[in-house]
């Protein structure tokens, strides 16, 4: 899988996401939920519309 990165609320800093799982959500978007690779925090990225 790619490396993503996302923001992380309790660093407060763009973070590479550790172990990402991608998901759709209820409206059809794409986003990437996994932690921050240096707290260990839940960080969430959306990515957009969901590719048919």
């Amino acid at each position: 899988m790619a490396d993503y990165e996302g923001r992380c609320m309790k660093c407060k800093k763009q973070v590479k996401i550790k172990d990402p799982k991608k998901t759709v959500m209820k409206n059809g978007m794409e986003a990437v939920k996994g932690t921050c690779g240096k707290c260990g925090t839940k960080v969430f990225r959306i990515l957009g519309k969901a590719k048919k």
